[in-house]
């Protein structure tokens, strides 16, 4: 069995934050309900912009999820909202400020519902102190953190980090909460409220830049790819824009190993770089002296040799290339799944590896694909009322909707 089979979970979420943290409970064996607005949805959908399909955002976010079109807003809406409550174990949500307030759904109105509920909250800044009301995303939270002033060339302005650590780092932070509170109530049978603050989620990927504050005495300065030789970044051959190596020599051993990967198996004894203080000085000619190595090199060939040598090293994958990289594809990683407008697209897998647990991946849910589905099953709803639900548009299906326009034009 999965080892999260029988936690249900109400999906509130929207772009990435939220959908990462409800996704990796999903992986685990969670049964994710996702709770949608009709004809728009999630707007990582990009249904608001135009588009027809669901983007390819929405689709790597929102892997083995359902999908249920209600109309919030509308007070038959709420009340299914409220009624279906009861038969799940955690609510998640990452809407702006005040607006689960304004829904009239938060922590106090679900738990009258359903009191042993696990009520998730993600947030920019909380839902306390002189920031609480504004408004955040990923990169906001990464500026927020710290993580823009620790990135870039010493001498440049900050620098956009490029991974979404914000938002998928805070996600699977509430993820692991969340895990935590459910093995809580299997012991004392008591839910709780948990809340994330984007901006202090974030500062947890700091906890070595800010080991180098004198306990925040000073500021950590950019050091861009850094300035000992040991630990840098250096150009391959045939010299694109990613034909780099990355080398991580942390101690004598990797060291001497740089010096036999690049044919220089005395590099160490040169009295240039034997001392701390003589590598530092001499850095330019140290790095010089390996970038001639490299430069005649493929990526994947200098990572082999400085690997096959004892070093830490990688190629500087480029993103596409994870797709097709051997490593990744031997260990059963890249997964081949049909999405119905996509049609057979390749997907990134879900890294934990449980021995005792297994979970397909599944194609993200088309907008409003299991509402019928679920609420007949929640709230045993018949036929006739779905069908007079849909009418007056408290919920919608457009996943049947488009069944049978496509019927219609066949």
């Amino acid at each position: 069995m999965a080892a999260l089979d029988g936690m249900r979970v109400l999906d509130m979420t929207q772009f990435e934050a939220g959908t990462c943290c409800t996704q990796s409970l999903a992986f685990l064996g969670a049964d994710v309900v996702k709770i949608e607005k009709p004809e728009v949805g999630d707007p990582g959908r990009g249904r608001a912009r135009g588009e027809t399909i669901d983007a390819e955002y929405f689709v790597n976010w929102n892997s083995n999820k359902r999908s249920v079109t209600i109309d919030l807003s509308h007070s038959e809406g709420r009340d299914l909202l409220i009624r279906m409550v009861k038969h799940y174990d955690v609510f998640v949500e990452n809407y702006g400020p005040g607006v689960i307030e304004k829904l009239d759904i938060d922590y106090e109105v679900m738990r009258e519902e359903n009191p042993a509920l696990i009520y998730a909250r993600i947030k920019g800044f909380g839902t306390s102190g002189p920031r609480a009301n504004h408004k955040c995303m990923d990169m906001v939270a990464q500026a927020a953190a710290g993580a823009m002033s620790i990135t870039g060339n010493p001498d440049g302005p900050p620098m956009r980090p490029g991974p979404t650590t914000g938002d998928a780092g805070t996600g699977m932070q509430a993820a692991l909460a969340i895990t935590a509170a459910y093995v809580q109530r299997l012991k004392t049978g008591k839910g709780q409220l948990i809340e994330l603050a984007m901006q202090e989620a974030m500062t947890y990927y700091l906890r070595t830049a800010v080991s180098r504050t004198q306990f925040g005495s000073i500021p950590s300065r950019r050091s861009a790819n850094g300035e000992n030789p040991f630990m840098a970044m250096y150009p391959c051959a045939p010299g694109g824009p990613n034909d780099y190596v990355y080398i991580m020599a942390v101690n004598k051993r990797m060291w001497d190993g740089v010096g036999k990967a690049i044919g220089r198996p005395t590099l160490m004894q040169d009295e240039r770089f034997a001392t701390p203080a003589g590598r530092y000085q001499n850095r330019r000619e140290l790095f010089d002296l390996i970038a001639d190595w490299t430069k005649s090199q493929s990526k994947q060939a200098a990572a082999e040799q400085f690997a096959f040598s004892g070093v830490c090293a990688s190629p500087v994958n480029e993103t596409h290339e994870l797709f097709t990289d051997p490593h990744l594809l031997e260990r059963g990683f890249i997964k081949n799944i049909k999405h119905r407008d996509h049609g057979e697209v390749r997907l990134l897998g879900w890294p934990a590896r449980l021995s005792e647990s297994n979970v397909d991946l599944v194609a993200s849910p088309l907008l409003g694909e299991h509402t019928d589905q679920v609420l007949r099953a929640d709230l045993n709803l018949s036929d006739d009322t779905l069908k007079d639900l849909h009418t007056r548009g408290v919920v919608g299906n457009e996943e049947l909707a488009r069944e049978r326009i496509e019927l219609a034009a066949s």
